[in-house]
């Protein structure tokens, strides 16, 4: 049977002209198309002909332009694990212990050691298969000589060169960003250290990453998702040239390059975004690489985003880790960390480092994950993000390059500026609760205390020394959280818990509705919240309320009701306690305001400055 021979196809222009139609005289852009951090326009539908143009969809996965990654098989993905050197031995156990339970790439922090010995290197990998799990180095300065002692290591243990998995967290201009200073203090001598070392393995060892450049450093300063990618390549493009400018021909590095990627908890973008990444990857690499344009593919380590995640209501950060996982699986990223819910605020545990890698394991092994390769792919809405992400990138990419490149960009402020606006805008949004930080500012868990369990070395992130006497200013890593969180300490420390009472009478939708949303409102500074159900006057309401010597008394009702039912309770509670009001009666507020009634809390209120505020009075 020719079912669909009983359809007529519909055009895009019916469609919205029936939408048209709906709105009723509403502004199309206002309502229905939403405007991301991107600054790109997210239609309310995509149909096929939003795919018109797009050439890149002629490629298949591990074809140029490398959209689609380089997997031509299965989607297989390392899982990595991070481990603080503090010992050698400790760490070579704990090294076995963890491979042992899945994970598959090893992440040794080596920066903070004072030197590092060839015994002591030697230790951390003797019972590790190089050829089958990935060793990656966090050795800031000592990197030259960790490659080194690795390529002894190789040699001794007669290894196969170009089998050997590894990786160095070497990203000068990046460290540049955060810290102020280069590892070594001087731009030529990192530059030096980066050119020796890629001649160092350029030959024969195809499987080590020598330039990792890091775009977690932006993220978690709270740039966008474009911006990120933007940067990213901008660091590649100038750490190239100087490679360039020293005999080295950039196609011959591509191999032994790394891209890092912070995962944030916009889905769908941030699939787009990996994706982007590989495309203008290789589309950058076409300059140097004219001859060669598919061996332009990049591997891609992904990393759960720490700008999101919050120390009240910890375990959500399991779930904020587990869609960010996914979004990095399916946009096809070669390895990924997803970072214990507990690492922002907290030396972190076996409990929550178990959890965490379980997340991609169990992606893999139970909902299987990898055995689709871009399944995201010719989707209309994906397809069009990945697009608009990668020309705004392009475009931001350019800007950079007019000034003459990523370093002088940064020694300008130019980086740092644009990511503190786009920060800026962040916090704006999570003051107003336009984006949500769940258990934070919306459905938090008033009763909840965690001051104790706070770690200040990890929660202000004092572990990255930072030179203030920079040529630069160095960005600072932030979470969206901090702001809510330092006034729930605030909470914390004080004898007694501030009091707010739900002053509920009337329509009982409306103040029902109010109640609610007044709840969450004050909970989220973690106030002690003393709920009602329904009184037999506004009189025996404000009786109870001084009685239960309330700090805080918000009166629930209908906005009809207020007229006369607010002024009332004004009266008799004014002295006693802060009377607020929930809703925002427009025809009332010059008489209410008149009579005193001052504080309002709606949907439109900046709910961070407004708790701030009744703290103040509070304290």
């Amino acid at each position: 049977m020719k079912l669909f021979e009983d359809f007529k196809p519909t055009s895009t222009k019916e469609w919205e002209q029936l939408i048209l139609k709906d709105l009723k005289g509403g502004d199309y852009e206002k309502k229905l198309i939403t405007k991301t951090m991107e600054n790109i326009n997210i239609k309310p539908y995509y149909r096929i002909e939003d795919l018109e143009g797009l050439e890149y969809l002629e490629s298949s996965p591990g074809e140029f332009p490398f959209t689609r990654g380089s997997k031509t098989e299965f989607n297989n993905y390392e899982i990595r694990q991070d481990i603080f050197v503090g010992g050698y031995e400790e760490a070579a156990e704990k090294s076995i212990e963890i491979i042992s339970k899945g994970v598959n790439s090893i992440g040794f922090i080596i920066c903070m050691k004072e030197d590092i010995s060839k015994t002591g290197f030697f230790s951390l990998l003797k019972n590790i298969d190089l050829e089958k799990i990935r060793i990656n180095f966090y050795s800031g300065e000592h990197s030259l000589i960790t490659l080194k002692y690795l390529l002894d290591y190789i040699e001794e243990n007669k290894l196969q060169k170009n089998k050997v998995k590894a990786s160095f967290s070497f990203d000068p201009f990046g460290f540049k960003t955060i810290s102020g200073d280069f590892y070594s203090k001087k731009k030529s001598t990192d530059i030096d250290m980066l050119f020796e070392m890629f001649n160092l393995v350029n030959e024969n060892y195809s499987e080590i990453k020598i330039l990792n450049i890091n775009g977690l450093f932006y993220r978690n300063a709270g740039s966008s998702a474009v911006q990120e990618v933007a940067f990213v390549l901008n660091n590649v493009t100038e750490c190239l040239s100087e490679m360039a400018k020293r005999g080295l021909k950039p196609q011959m590095l591509i191999k032994n390059i790394m891209l890092t990627l912070g995962i944030g908890a916009n889905y769908f973008i941030e699939i787009a975004k990996i994706r982007a990444t590989r495309l203008l990857f290789s589309k950058t690499l076409e300059m140097w690489n004219n001859d060669n344009t598919n061996h332009s593919d990049v591997f891609i380590h992904s990393i759960t985003s720490g700008f999101n995640k919050t120390a009240y209501d910890p375990f959500v950060n399991v779930l904020r880790a587990t869609t960010e996982t996914m979004s990095a699986i399916i946009g096809g990223s070669n390895s990924i960390t997803a970072k214990p819910y507990d690492s922002s605020y907290k030396a972190t545990d076996e409990f929550s480092e178990r959890i965490a890698r379980n997340i991609p394991i169990i992606l893999k092994e139970e909902a299987k994950f990898d055995k689709t390769i871009d399944p995201s792919a010719g989707s209309y809405y994906i397809e069009n993000l990945t697009n608009s992400i990668a020309e705004n990138a392009l475009s931001l990419f350019l800007e950079i390059e007019k000034e003459k490149g990523y370093f002088e960009a940064l020694k300008k402020g130019i980086i740092q500026d644009i990511i503190n606006e786009t920060l800026l805008k962040r916090e704006n949004n999570i003051a107003l609760r336009k984006e949500i930080l769940l258990g934070t500012n919306q459905y938090a868990d008033a009763s909840e205390n965690v001051l104790e369990t706070i770690d200040d070395d990890i929660y202000y992130k004092k572990g990255i020394p930072i030179n203030d006497n920079s040529d630069i200013k160095p960005l600072r890593f932030k979470r969206g959280a901090l702001k809510f969180e330092e006034l729930r300490f605030e909470t914390e420390k004080l004898a007694k818990k501030p009091k707010v009472f739900l002053l509920t009478y009337g329509n009982i939708a409306m103040r029902k509705a109010r109640a609610t949303f007044a709840t969450n409102f004050f909970a989220n500074a973690g106030y002690q919240i003393i709920e009602n159900t329904e009184f037999s006057s506004i009189e025996k309401a404000s009786e109870i309320a001084i009685k239960e010597n309330a700090d805080i008394t918000v009166i629930c009702s209908s906005d009809d009701e207020y007229e006369q039912i607010a002024p009332t309770a004004f009266e008799m509670l004014k002295d006693k306690t802060i009377f607020v009001v929930a809703g925002y009666p427009k025809n009332l507020i010059e008489d209410f305001e008149n009579k005193g009634i001052n504080n309002f809390i709606h949907v439109k209120t900046n709910i961070l400055s407004t708790l701030n505020s009744f703290h103040s009075k509070l304290k």
